[in-house]
């Protein structure tokens, strides 16, 4: 967690391993006052993001959703800098993984993409079989 924590100096959200319609984990790095924002008026029901992880496999640019965002999510986000966003969606329509990371300097390199898609492959598989876990190990595993 610690590389994506320096990647990513506006955050990240990852919501891992969602099976019918929750997270087996869930772990945000974004500022409060967004995630309050994004709650309160109740975006995941139209992010595209979400959507688009749901839907997909494979990585997209933030940018590249504003045509199916009608709710402004994007730009809100962008009002509380997270500019620079892009989602990786893992896993299959009955186990997905679906992770977004921000920057509000700069774009992520090809290299930092990589990197971390390859932690979120990583922990994606390690995770399988998370809820098989001992409990002191499932209560480690979310106090990351």
């Amino acid at each position: 967690m610690s590389t994506l924590r320096e990647t990513c100096d506006s955050g990240f959200a990852l919501a891992i391993h969602i099976r019918l319609t929750r997270p087996t984990l869930l772990f945000q790095t974004y500022d409060p006052a967004w995630s309050d924002h994004y709650s309160e008026h109740g975006y995941m029901l139209s992010d595209p993001v979400v959507h688009w992880g749901l839907e997909n496999t494979g990585r997209v640019i933030w940018d590249s959703l504003a045509d199916k965002d009608p709710e402004g999510v994007l730009t809100a986000a962008r009002n509380f800098g997270l500019h620079h966003g892009w989602t990786l969606a893992l896993g299959d329509r009955m186990d997905k993984t679906i992770a977004g990371f921000t920057r509000s300097d700069r774009a992520h390199t090809a290299e930092e993409i990589d990197r971390m898609t390859a932690i979120m492959t990583e922990i994606h598989e390690m995770t399988a079989d998370f809820k098989t876990w001992p409990a002191a190990e499932q209560d480690r595993a979310r106090r990351l």
